[in-house]
């Protein structure tokens, strides 16, 4: 059942999985994409291990607060250097999710984030480390600097948005075929029918472009990424594949799965984060 908690200015629309006791996992979907993208069967998967399994919305994309007041962004200007006209920061969604936590009376949390919602994760992880037990980054970077997209995924995901459900699933397939897991064909049927739903709930493409400038005048995270697990001296996890980028560190694992693109993996997603689980009493 989707619930609703305050963050700030922010209405965050949320679902839970697994028993209230057990060690929370926030998962942080990517740009545009509706909390439904965690799909319930991994999230029942997760709660099967032994995870209170937590999913939302950000800011701009279904049933949380929508800033339609917000001044439309310049994208080219935002490209060029001029970032005023973004009106919010990548840091900004970082704080809706701790946000979340509080609502939720959680002090720590395993983190997973995919694309931009690796974004998010790692900005968290930076800003708040006491939070953050694990950090598990999927097809993501910490800079837009690093793994820039190829010519295709430009081509499919800046399109110009859809303005009906069915183009909306179109949409979705043809992005799929693009930056989809090469050896792991996806169902179409099931992208079809996760789209239409997204649409129906609550498609605002005005809200996609006020996440897009975020991403665009997001800060590098490298260095400071590196210095924090240094000083902490904990290892951040990320699963990866083809669309996944990440430096060589000895305090990092990363793990690469053979084939695999853009869709997360729930077998790879439920090893990393049993790595960290602490016993159940």
């Amino acid at each position: 059942m989707t619930e609703r908690l305050r963050a700030g200015e922010i209405e965050i629309a949320y679902e839970t999985f697994g028993a209230p006791g057990d060690p929370p996992l926030l998962l942080i979907m990517g740009l545009g994409m509706q909390m439904l993208a965690w799909r319930d069967d991994l999230c029942g998967l997760l709660a099967d291990q032994g995870f209170r399994a937590i999913r939302f919305d950000n800011r701009d994309v279904g049933l949380s607060t929508h800033l339609d007041d917000a001044p439309e962004p310049d994208l080219p200007e935002l490209i060029a250097g001029d970032h005023s006209s973004a009106p919010y920061q990548i840091e900004d969604m970082a704080e809706d999710a701790l946000g979340l936590l509080n609502g939720l009376g959680i002090e720590r949390a395993h983190v997973v984030g995919a694309s931009m919602g690796g974004y998010i994760a790692q900005a968290l992880a930076i800003r708040r480390p006491d939070r953050v037990l694990s950090l598990t980054s999927i097809m993501s970077t910490p800079s837009v600097e690093v793994g820039r997209a190829t010519r295709d995924a430009q081509v499919v995901l800046l399109a110009p948005p859809a303005t009906s459900r069915d183009a909306a699933a179109q949409r979705a397939v043809e992005v799929m075929r693009v930056i989809g897991s090469p050896d792991y064909p996806f169902d179409e049927q099931e992208v079809v029918d996760l789209a239409r739903q997204t649409y129906d709930r609550h498609a605002d493409p005005r809200g996609v472009l006020r996440q897009l400038a975020a991403i665009v005048v997001s800060s590098d995270r490298t260095a400071r990424t590196d210095a924090r697990h240094s000083r902490r001296g904990r290892p951040a996890r990320a699963a990866r594949g083809r669309q996944g980028h990440g430096r060589s560190d000895p305090r990092r694992t990363t793990a690469h799965v053979p084939g695999y693109g853009a869709r997360p993996a729930e077998g790879a997603v439920a090893a990393d984060c049993r790595c960290h689980r602490r016993p159940r009493p």
